[in-house]
This record gives structure tokens, sequence and C-alpha cells, in this order.
């Protein structure tokens, strides 16, 4: 799984016949309907290259994309929120973060061995509690973000006036930001390194992230970093996130859950490294 992963990272419009060439010549043996069914279970999609970890829900209500000719000149103007999948050396975790467009600043991460609403709703909860609201909140149609409880999370903070966008189906260039943060992890970090649980894992993304925020200088952004550009006012933190700061902070997992754990790789072994 873990070979499968960086072959759709390096090249996310692949489908299953060319992702199953890849493997073969890597040495493994995998017929067309076993990488068709990791790629379900992995939440990958050939689509010009959106990753589509969530699944639509056809009851849910969708929203317009309203990004598209947007000039973004300002921060706060547009988040935008995603999921990825991270392997781990016995199994992976899933990985959901909020960004603001402008500046590229990564205003909130959780991960999760689970893929709910809850934990995607509780990661835009902290950056809204950390740093206000945008304008526009953008996402995809994965049935996470479309669900009434996740949209009336603006409600809820009394910021009805944000408008929601949601991304057009199988428009990877529509939610590109986040897209390039997802390829910047992989790379940069967990590509380099093997994860033996989620405690690890959560350990090592928070200093990258610190990284990503504080030092990593963009070249859309004329070398500056993310904290550079975005405003100091807005990085003021709040006295609920200044007591719970630590090493743990960015990790969530449901509360039966006595440890950091992952979920396994069930029989798929050969797919590992």
């Amino acid at each position: 799984m873990q070979q499968m992963d960086t072959i759709y990272t390096k090249h996310p419009y692949y489908g299953a016949k060319r992702i199953k060439h890849q493997l073969q010549k890597q040495g493994q043996l995998v017929n067309i309907k076993r990488v068709r069914r990791l790629m379900e279970k992995m939440g990958m999609v050939a689509l010009y290259p959106k990753r589509n970890l969530s699944k639509p829900a056809p009851n849910h209500k969708k929203y317009p994309y309203l990004l598209r000719g947007m000039n973004i000149t300002e921060c706060n103007q547009v988040w935008s929120t995603d999921i990825t999948y991270i392997p781990l050396k016995k199994g992976f975790m899933y990985l959901v973060a909020v960004m603001d467009w402008h500046s590229r600043y990564v205003l909130s991460w959780k991960l999760s061995n689970t893929m709910t609403v809850e934990f995607c709703k509780s990661c835009l909860q902290e950056a809204i509690d950390n740093y206000g609201s945008p304008q526009i909140f953008n996402s995809d149609q994965g049935s996470q973000f479309t669900s009434d409880n996740y949209i009336n999370i603006w409600k809820e903070n009394n910021m009805e006036q944000v408008q929601v966008s949601m991304d057009g189906k199988g428009r990877a260039t529509d939610n590109a930001f986040i897209e390039r943060l997802w390829r910047n992890v992989k790379y940069e970090k967990i590509y380099l390194n093997s994860y033996e649980n989620g405690l690890y894992l959560m350990l090592e993304l928070t200093e990258y992230f610190n990284f990503y925020n504080q030092d990593r200088g963009h070249q859309s952004l004329n070398y500056k970093t993310p904290a550079e550009i975005y405003p100091m006012n807005a990085l003021t933190k709040t006295k609920k996130e200044m007591q719970n700061t630590g090493v743990f902070k960015g990790i969530v997992i449901q509360q039966k859950a006595n440890s950091l754990t992952s979920l396994p790789l069930q029989n798929e072994s050969s797919i590992t490294s």
C-alpha cells in the first residue's frame, strides 16, 4: 500500500492499470482486481489529478465552486480543507488540515484512525477558535464535508456570513494549494522515514508543520514563509490553545481508543514498503 501511495502521489493521474504495471516493475505480483480494491480502500481516483479520499453522499447538498477566476489577495479570504492517507510501517492513518490560501499557512491539522465527520469538524473548529473565519470556505464534495453536521459549524459559531464552496467533481486544480501541501508533506517528511505508530507520526508531523509555517520559504510567496504573510494579529493564540500546547496537539483519536493505533493492513503486507 505504501508503494501504491508513493506512485499515486508522484503520478496522481495514474489509474489502476498503470499503477499495476509500476508495481510489477518493482517486483510485486499483483493483478488488476487487487490494485483496484486497494485503490478504493485508500481513496485513490485518477482524476487529473484529484485524490478523493472522502466519498460523496448522494443525499447531501452540494455547493457551487466560488473561486474560479477569483484573485486571492488577502489572508482569511479563502480557507480550504482536505484529507489524505498516511502510510505507517504496519498500517495507516488519515490526516486532515485547514489552510489559508493566500499565505499557505496551515491553520490546523489532525490525525485519526477513522475518517469521520467529527474528526474533520474538530480540525475546522480548532482553526475557527484560533483564527476566526474566512470569507469563503472550500472543500471537496466528500460526505464528511457535505454533511449537515459539518456545514452547520458556521451557524453554531455565529458565522453564517461564511460562503461555502466545493470543488467541481474531478477537478484537482480547484483545491490545488492543499494538494501541493500533501505532496510537500509526503516527499519532505513521510517518505523519508518509517513510522511505527501514530504517536511517532504525530510527533514528526508536529515538527514538520512548525517548519512549514515558520521556516519553509515558498517560491509563490517570493520565498517568504507562511508565517511572514499571515498577519500577526491572526496568530494570537487563544487561552484554550495555550492551555493545551505540547507534543500532543494535532491528534484526534476516538475516545474508545487507548493508544495512537493505526488501521491494520489486513493481509495486504506484500505492498508495504
